[in-house]
């Protein structure tokens, strides 16, 4: 077997592999069946958005837990003081990082310093509290390492709390997963009404036996359900974690709701032990902060069983025993962020997903076909297997298909014939220039293998930032595109090349014609001035420019939930007009709520602001909901989201720093791979495609969010693709004739590109066109914008990015540098001329 048998066959097997781990998404479930379920298993897993569900994300409240442990610590600290007989004055403990005490006697601090070494606060063999004397007073804080190690251990059992919770509902499959340093992502496919899922998780549940104390001095006071308040000595006279099992069940006595709970050996012991001694007492059992309820204990209690009534309903005498049986949650969790989708709303995306895939896909091979004849074809294979790889890596990975993981892939399907349109031409220019088929064949994969790297490189550059500063559908997005990059890259090579091979075997030394619309008839045979115009063009550009950032201040940007906080409601009200809704809120006095009519007759959106504090007040869903099917029954709420104003302001934070970033890596790369001047030439453009792009978002109104994100970053990602390859084509001349004219250089190298400038700039267009047409609300943040960027992006590439370029380098000349750094041969060559 020779060396290209052997290589065509470890492709033709990567790609086999790659179509065999896609093909349980599209077996039938009587064929899955039959299978293996390692292999039928190997499938993507559909988005909350494509298939319905709630999204929850709970953050913990750090402050309480690094109070509570800085209250303990003290506690110990001062009790011991109280013990030795060391006078000492509370000092002011409004901070809550710290806590202070003056000691009456500085001499005494030795003493106090190294009782606090011996007391129980260490953690991890290191001090967990930081003791400072500051003068006569005592500063205790908790040490930065103590804070990040408690903080994870606490965020590692809240995980395991809200699995083992969420487990006993019976939900199905939900995901649970940690999400930065403090929060936990909760997705429960199928659960269009989470409200009593985040009662759930949002109850902290921590439980314990206090003994009422007769006197309210120095007394703990809690209040119960009705606000009656009990005094309780301090002391906690038995833990809740000894609960091992508890059971909603009907009081023999009653009839009424209660939890029935058994303790474990130790806390059955203690209970024995404790009801026996104190019989005649009342015994309050507090759980988060409340009196749940207070028996007198009548005599002692052994076995380790007790009962619980509080005025239960039974749903909540379940919920209650269930988090007892699951334990408690070491920190508390507040709902900060919740998306939910109604099934109808995900089916109708992915039929309206797929549909506009389907579409993009065929106008793009048509389109190849038409271009390149029996040449496309063979691209066409090479996109068709590319489409198959990129869902085989996806099943392979376990991912999750969202709505923009959908657009994602179809902008990858336009983008991804970039690097065929690129081989053809080059082979097209090789065979113009008198080569015969295998030279030109060769040549023009060597040629064309650069720019692919460069080009493609850069736009992994945006790609990866929105993964690493993504969240959720973004994710998907970035992860899809990246995927479609890396296995288009593959396909062009391997497949693309030899499938080209194969068929011009026997014939390398004949003539290579590429059939199809041959639009070279139409293009300028010699070089094109476009740096005629570069004055007037430059100007245009900048008004535009100068008119977007206006725009950007007045009228402003459409913001979308995602940066501006509070609810945003999808409400589908048969038979009900805008005025009636709005009377309807309006008589609850539920704040300023936004409605408009949206999309089909009787839908509307409905905004309202945050209220203020961390989060949106969490029951103005819940009244919002009640008061709008309390004035038409048959209303139903296809999508709700609510986003807290600290989990906006991080999207838009973070939405800033990717794009700096992402503008950083391109041109700290371009300024490697080829000159300052290339990467500020190409920065400087991007610049301006961006500016009027967000122009455009002002001026259409379409909704700012994280998807508009997407588009920016894709926007960046597409259009330093372009600019790359026409730069690429400058540094090939500048190599080749670098004394010659440098507006000359220019122009000859944006008209050899021009055709696939134009191919690639159409065949991305066609691909996105279906889903910009029909595709919704749900995704006119990213394709609209994206229908935009192209027809912007190719048009800078032509006449804006050259002549800044030409501009750069004309002052560059003029200071004597050369325009590009000397390569490894030609150093080796001056080398070689030393004497």
């Amino acid at each position: 077997m020779n060396v290209f048998s052997m290589r065509a066959f470890g492709y033709v097997l990567i790609m086999l592999l790659g179509l065999l781990s896609a093909a349980p998404n599209l077996l039938p479930t009587s064929v899955a069946n039959k299978l293996p379920d390692w292999y039928s298993h190997n499938t993507l897993s559909l988005g909350l958005d494509l298939q319905g569900g709630s999204h929850l994300l709970l953050e913990a409240d750090t402050q309480a837990l690094f109070k509570q442990q800085l209250d303990d610590a003290s506690d110990q600290l001062l009790s011991f003081l109280r013990e030795q007989h060391i006078r000492y004055s509370r000092g002011d403990n409004s901070q809550l990082q710290q806590r202070s005490f003056v000691l009456k006697d500085v001499s005494q601090w030795p003493q106090v310093a190294k009782q606090a070494a011996s007391l129980n606060l260490l953690s991890n063999g290191r001090s967990s509290i930081s003791l400072e004397l500051q003068g006569n007073k005592v500063v205790m804080q908790l040490s930065e390492a103590f804070q990040k190690a408690l903080l994870k251990d606490a965020i590692d059992r809240s995980l395991d709390v809200v699995r083992k919770r969420l487990n006993e509902t019976g939900l199905t499959e939900p995901s649970i997963t940690r999400q930065g340093k403090d929060a936990i992502l909760v997705q429960m496919p199928g659960v269009s009404d989470p409200q009593q899922i985040k009662a759930l998780l949002g109850t902290t549940a921590q439980m314990s036996f206090h003994w009422q104390q007769p006197s309210p001095s120095g007394a703990l006071m809690v209040k119960d359900r009705q606000g009656m308040p009990y005094f309780l000595e301090t002391r906690v006279a038995l833990e809740g974690t000894h609960i091992v099992d508890a059971q909603a069940a009907f009081s023999q006595e009653s009839g009424q709701p209660v939890v029935n709970f058994k303790l474990d050996s130790q806390g059955a012991k203690l209970f024995g032990d404790m009801t026996k001694s104190n019989i005649g007492r009342v015994l309050a059992i507090v759980l988060d902060d409340e009196v749940v309820t207070a028996p007198v204990i009548r005599s002692a209690i052994p076995g380790g069983r007790g009962e619980i009534s509080g005025s239960f309903t039974m749903a909540e005498a379940h919920d209650v025993a269930l988090m007892l049986r699951t334990g408690a949650l070491p920190v508390p969790l507040t709902v900060v962020e919740e998306r939910t989708v109604g099934p109808d709303l995900g089916s109708d995306a992915i039929q309206m997903g797929v549909t506009t895939g389907i579409i993009g896909a065929a106008l793009v091979l048509v389109y190849m076909l038409a271009a390149y004849g029996g040449w496309g074809l063979i691209a066409c294979v090479g996109l068709s297997v590319n489409i198959g790889l990129v869902f085989g890596l996806l099943s392979l990975f376990g991912a999750t298909l969202t709505l923009p993981g959908i657009a994602g892939l179809i902008l990858t399907i336009g983008m991804a014939v970039d690097a065929n349109i690129l081989i053809n031409e080059r082979i097209k220019e090789e065979t113009r220039n008198g080569r015969p088929a295998g030279m030109a064949l060769k040549a023009g994969f060597d040629k064309a293998f650069a720019t692919i790297i460069d080009s493609n490189f850069t736009t992994l550059i945006a790609v990866s930032l929105l993964f690493m500063f993504g969240s959720g559908p973004v994710k998907g997005f970035a992860v899809t595109i990246a995927l479609g990059l890396l296995t288009s890259l593959f396909t062009s090579v391997s497949l693309t090349r030899l499938l080209m091979q194969w068929r011009v075997k026997g014939k390398e030394r004949q003539p290579m014609p590429i059939g199809g619309l041959d639009i070279s008839r139409w293009m300028p045979k010699k070089e094109v001035n476009f740096l005629r115009g570069k004055v007037p063009a430059l100007c245009v550009s900048v008004a535009l420019t100068l008119l977007s950032i206006g725009l950007f201040f007045k009228p402003g940007l459409h913001y979308g939930v995602d940066f501006t906080g509070g609810i945003m409601m999808e409400v589908h009200a048969p038979g009900m007009a805008v005025d009636d809704l709005r009377s309807a809120i309006e008589r609850q006095g539920l704040g300023e709520v936004a409605i408009q009519e949206y999309g089909a007759e009787h839908e509307f959106l409905l905004r309202a602001a945050n209220s203020g504090g961390d989060s949106p007040a969490p029951k103005v869903v819940e009244q919002l909901k009640a008061t709008i099917v309390a004035a038409n029954a048959d209303a139903s709420f296809p999508k709700v989201d609510v986003v807290g104003p600290k989990v906006s302001g991080e999207f838009a934070d973070l939405s800033i720093l990717a794009l700096l970033i992402a503008g950083g890596g391109m041109l700290m790369y371009l300024w490697l791979r080829f000159e300052a001047h290339f990467a500020v030439a190409a920065l400087a453009t991007i610049g301006l495609d961006l500016t009027k792009t967000i122009g455009f978002f002002a001026l259409t109104g379409i909704e700012f969010n994280l998807t508009a994100v997407a588009a920016l970053l894709a926007l960046l990602g597409y259009s330093i693709n372009d600019k790359v390859v026409v730069f690429d084509r400058v540094r090939e001349l500048f190599r080749r004739e670098p004394e010659a004219d440098i507006d000359s250089l220019m122009n000859r190298a944006v008209t050899s590109t021009l055709t696939r400038t134009l191919y690639t700039s159409v065949t991305t267009f066609l691909a996105l066109l279906p889903m910009g047409i029909a595709g919704g609300d749900a995704v006119n943040s990213f394709a609209l914008p994206m229908l935009f960027a192209v027809v912007i992006g190719t048009s800078s590439t032509i006449f804006i990015a050259t002549p800044i370029l030409s501009i750069l380098s004309k002052r560059r000349a003029a200071k004597g540098k050369p325009q590009l750094r000397p390569t490894a041969e030609e150093i080796q060559q001056e080398l070689a001329h030393l004497p």
